[in-house]
């Protein structure tokens, strides 16, 4: 059944040789000079693009950085080197090159104000908060990466792979947000970084494995690959916890946000054209955003509403907007 899956997968007519695979992957082989040259400065400028696109929140400008990072080049090269059972420098480049793209993303945060909400901008706010989705997506992605590598006849989709897997800009985020001293912030990002990092790897070595890509069929070879995946299992499991915890505390905050929207209306219920415009939670804190043209019911209200329905000590902050329509004249007049 395996044996049927893999030649459906990867057909012997279309698997790239060895040779090829380490002359992509392995920065330290053949011209490693000038491949480094252009490792080192391509994720430079990826790093600089993508502090640009997150700091205007951009999307089309964090995708261009995500299609030209080289990241997942030597993350790739850690993945053959551990199914081949060999040492390779891939490691100490992505340890390198994740250091250079967190102090880029520390620099960018330098032109951000100290009163900037960072929560604000979607491209910071959507990966400081890692869950079990993304580490499957990310999984999915890895595989599609490997096997577009072990193949001759799919190369064309590695852009769409360097668009999916989310490598650079979760770095830049880290360096942003710990620049301003949002350190639980920068922990997420960091956490995401390192679940899509695990995916790509295992991802790698599964499809290597399948390609029978071991050296040598000797005992040391198959003890060092079987090490290399329970070291895999171990590190993923590190990071499974804490995208387990956050995804069930996701679900929860959800929970609680319905529950206080229901509050909140319920508050609202005797004040004219008053209405609850969205309830938000953000970093374990509910935003109650509210439009009223008078003044509100006192908001012990609320909070009576909700004991017993969320946890004490779950800070909630209403924001009020005035719905007033005010005639200002004509100009000039």
């Amino acid at each position: 059944m395996l044996g049927h899956l893999r030649s459906w997968v990867l057909p012997d007519r279309q698997r790239r040789p060895l040779e090829d695979l380490r002359e992509d992957l392995d920065l330290s082989a053949g011209d490693s000079r000038s491949k480094q040259s252009a490792f080192w400065t391509m994720l430079f400028l990826s790093s600089v693009i993508a502090a640009g696109g997150i700091l205007t929140d951009s999307t089309a400008t964090v995708i261009g950085a995500m299609i030209i990072a080289p990241l997942s080049t030597p993350i790739m090269g850690i993945a053959l080197g551990a199914v081949q059972g060999r040492r390779s420098t891939a490691a100490a480049f992505v340890a390198l090159g994740g250091l250079l793209v967190v102090l880029v993303g520390a620099a960018a945060s330098l032109v951000v104000p100290p009163s900037y909400d960072l929560l604000s901008d979607s491209q910071i706010s959507g990966r400081t908060s890692p869950g079990l989705l993304d580490l499957i997506a990310a999984l999915a992605t890895g595989f599609a990466g490997a096997v577009a590598l072990a193949r001759k006849d799919v190369a064309a989709v590695l852009p769409g792979v360097a668009i999916a897997i989310s490598l650079v800009p979760p770095l830049v985020v880290t360096g942003v947000c710990a620049g301003q001293g949002a350190w639980w912030l920068a922990l997420g990002a960091l956490v995401l970084f390192v679940s899509n990092l695990f995916a790509l790897v295992f991802a790698g070595m599964t499809v290597f494995s399948a390609l029978e890509l071991v050296q040598e069929p000797g005992g040391n070879k198959r003890r060092a690959s079987r090490r290399s995946y329970v070291m895999l299992a171990l590190l993923f499991t590190a990071v499974l916890l804490p995208l387990g915890a956050n995804t069930a505390m996701t679900v929860l905050l959800n929970t609680w946000a319905s529950r206080t929207r229901t509050a909140a209306q319920n508050w609202l219920a005797g004040t004219p054209g008053a209405m609850v415009t969205s309830v938000e939670a953000q970093s374990r804190t509910l935003y109650v955003h509210v439009r009223s043209p008078a003044d509100l019911p006192p908001i012990e209200e609320v909070l009576g509403d909700l004991e017993g329905r969320i946890p004490d000590g779950i800070p909630i902050v209403v924001d009020a907007t005035r719905g007033q329509q005010i005639r200002a004249g004509k100009v000039g007049g």
